[in-house]
């Protein structure tokens, strides 16, 4: 079975660090971005099967990025997890109605981000 890949966008290290480490223990490809425009060049380049996505970010925010990602053509299939601090009912509507697969608040659990993301990934 081919590695599946994975794209990781945080402005926060810590949280980038943890999630990395995770994800490679489970045998995925771990791709780092830290901001939007960081993620849209790694995800042309890489292709990522998914992408974990913060909302709040410097440069490009992570609707924008989404955004752009589904506009683009090789990459509209990218299945796509917010994971961010806004948990107000609102964003989440507003995240899942822009087209991301899941939306997962932070603070978070690794299990279950880790098994939300292999379900979706199945």
């Amino acid at each position: 079975m081919k590695q599946k890949k994975i794209l990781i966008v945080d402005d926060e290290p810590n949280i980038l660090m943890s999630l990395e480490y995770a994800f490679k223990k489970k045998d995925f490809e771990v791709f780092i971005a830290r901001d939007g425009t960081e993620a849209i060049e790694i995800s042309n380049r890489e292709k990522p099967n998914l992408i974990l996505l913060d909302i709040m970010m410097p440069e490009m925010d992570g609707y924008e990025t989404l955004k752009q990602v589904k506009d683009n053509e090789d990459l509209a299939h990218t299945k796509i997890v917010f994971l961010s601090a806004k948990s107000k009912e609102k964003d989440i509507e507003k995240g899942l109605k822009m087209g991301a697969d899941r939306y997962l608040t932070k603070p978070f659990s690794m299990k279950k981000v880790i098994s939300e993301i292999e379900e979706l990934l199945a």
